[in-house]
């Protein structure tokens, strides 16, 4: 995959804290336009690789790219075009989810809302979650 064709670019991403390597040499790409998820078990390294994603944390080693900006120096470019949910943040319960993400597509001024819900959807085969009742 080439870097035009990549929305995200990381080279040999590395995090230490002292003898302790939270992240060690990853490289991934991910290409505009794709859905794409980050998993691993507890301790793997994902929130301190979405953290340097975003630019908040500064890598020991290695590089990351976002939509043509070099993170975390250029971080500022490309910010408002980003958007980061933890996991550990609660949706309210008595929404449904094509609810809970209406509010959030409200929030974040996403453009044809329902059209763009859909999409997401078919794209994590979450169609069935979202139908109406």
């Amino acid at each position: 995959m080439t870097a035009p064709d990549s929305a995200i670019v990381v080279a040999d991403l590395s995090k230490s804290y002292g003898a302790v390597d939270a992240v060690r040499g990853i490289s991934f790409a991910v290409r505009r336009g794709t859905t794409t998820a980050l998993l691993g078990g507890n301790g793997a390294g994902k929130t301190t690789t979405l953290s340097m994603l975003l630019g908040v944390l500064t890598p020991s080693a290695g590089r990351v790219t976002v939509l043509g900006a070099d993170m975390p120096m250029q971080r500022h470019r490309v910010l408002h075009r980003m958007n980061f949910t933890s996991p550990y943040v609660d949706l309210p319960k008595r929404l449904t989810v094509r609810e809970n993400l209406s509010v959030f597509a409200d929030l974040y001024g996403v453009r044809r809302p329902q059209e763009r819900i859909a999409a997401v959807a078919e794209d994590c085969d979450l169609v069935g979650l979202l139908k109406r009742p």
